[in-house]
Order: C-alpha cells, then structure tokens, then sequence
C-alpha cells in the first residue's frame, strides 16, 4: 500500500488533519459551536469553487472564504436572536454560489465530488507542505493562547470576571476554526470535514478529566478514524470519507452508551 506516493502523502496529510482538527475539535464542542462548523465547511465549498473558477488552488480560496465567513457567521450567531435561521440561509446562499462557480468554471461533476467529500488521490507534495504549514500556524497560536482558550471556552462567567479580552480570544478562535476546515477539507471535504471537528472531541469529552487528556483522546480518535479509513478505502476501492465517518459515529456512540451505563 505503501509503495504508491499518493498513499504516503495521504497517511501524511490526514495525520496533520487529525491532530490539527482534533485538537481544535475539543474548543469547538466546549464552546457549543459544531454548528459554526457545519457552516464554515458550506462556505468553504463555494471558496473552493471560486478558487476553480480562478484557475487557483482550492485550498487558498477555501481559506479566503472561511477566514472571512468564520469572522462575519461567528458575529451573526453572537447578536441575533434569529441565529439558527440566519445561519441556515447563509448556508443555503454558499452552497448556491459554490455550484454557480463550478458551473461558469466549466468544471466536471467529478471534480465538484472531490471538493465536497474530499480525494486521496489528489494529495501530493506540495498538498502535504502546505497542510504542514497551515497545521504548524495553527497549534502555534493555540499554544500561545492556550490559557486564554482555555478558560473562555470552559468557564465563560468566570473569563469575563477576570476581565480577559472574550471578543479577541473569540475572533482568535474563529480563525483558528477557519483555517482548520480548510485543512480537514483536504481529505474528507468541506461538506464533511465538521465531523473531525465535533465528533472525537465529543467521545473525548466523556474520557478525558482535564482538557490536555480531552485533547490527547480526541486526537488518538481522530487518528484512529482516518488511519482505518484511508486503509480501509484502499483495500475495498470504496469512498474514504464513508469509512471515517462511520468510524467515528461507532467510536462516539461506544463512548456515549458506555458513559449512560456507568453514570
């Protein structure tokens, strides 16, 4: 299996995509925002496509667009009352524009299927650096901030008791979760990249007691799903994406049903 490049820089690629999301996975489950992340990967779409429509890489386009969508949708939720259906229409806006892209772009049905559930086979050096790049800037502003994170995502109340910077630790972290559906977007694609980003650190969230331990199990989750996956796809010529994602949903009810039985 190992003989083939694009198998080498796909194992490489979707270990620098779990530890990346499954880290940042854990802030976005502590501070409710799954749903931000839903999002954020229908806005990367239609930056993907732009990027095609561009004749650039989709990965910089998905980054322009989520960077920017992460700031604008991450205001919205926080200052109206109508957030889940406003969010639902920005949504509903994005995909729309993603397809129009590809549309005038001229690009196949097959190459939108990439975009949106993501192609090992499209992983390549270059793919790997820049995943290298983008995944090493954001555990670095993690690691600065990780006091900060820490205690806006856990304790809210008492952050803001302690007169820390809430909105400028809230940007910050919206653009961490920006840049990180674009990197999950590389393997598993940006309609199902929120499933790195919410469901090991929701199984982890019942194993770890400390936030260092939630991140180590959502990690090794997160690991454990694309590793399998990527093999798993290999042996049976079956989409990649559909293996990680029943993974992760088995590994997540396991923990669940495990956590109600001993509660």
């Amino acid at each position: 299996m190992f003989s083939y490049d694009f198998m080498q820089y796909a194992f490489l690629a979707s270990t620098l995509i779990a530890i990346t999301t499954g880290i940042v996975g854990v802030f976005v489950v502590a501070r409710n925002l799954s749903f931000l992340a839903h999002t954020l990967s229908e806005i990367g779409f239609a930056g993907a496509a732009f990027a095609v429509f561009l004749n650039i890489q989709p990965l910089w386009g998905m980054l322009l667009f989520t960077l920017l969508g992460s700031v604008g949708v991450g205001g919205l939720s926080l200052k109206t009352d109508q957030k889940e259906s406003s969010i639902s229409a920005i949504s509903a806006f994005f995909i729309g524009l993603g397809i129009l892209f590809l549309s005038i772009s001229g690009s196949t049905s097959r190459y939108a299927t990439s975009i949106l559930f993501g192609s090992i086979i499209g992983v390549d050096f270059d793919g790997v650096m820049q995943l290298v790049i983008l995944s090493i800037i954001v555990l670095l502003i993690i690691a600065i901030f990780y006091r900060k994170l820490t205690f806006t995502s856990f304790d809210t109340i008492g952050a803001q008791a302690h007169r820390l910077p809430t909105g400028i630790i809230s940007l910050i972290f919206l653009i961490i979760l920006a840049m990180s559906v674009s990197i999950g977007s590389q393997i598993v694609g940006s309609l199902l990249v929120f499933i790195l980003l919410t469901l090991p650190a929701s199984s982890a969230k019942y194993l770890g007691k400390t936030v260092p331990k939630m991140m180590m199990w959502s990690v090794g989750i997160a690991l454990v799903g694309v590793w399998l996956g990527l093999w798993l796809g290999y042996m049976t010529n079956l989409p990649v994406t559909f293996f990680i994602s029943l993974i992760e949903v088995i590994i997540y009810l396991i923990v669940y049903l495990y956590h109600l039985k001993n509660a």
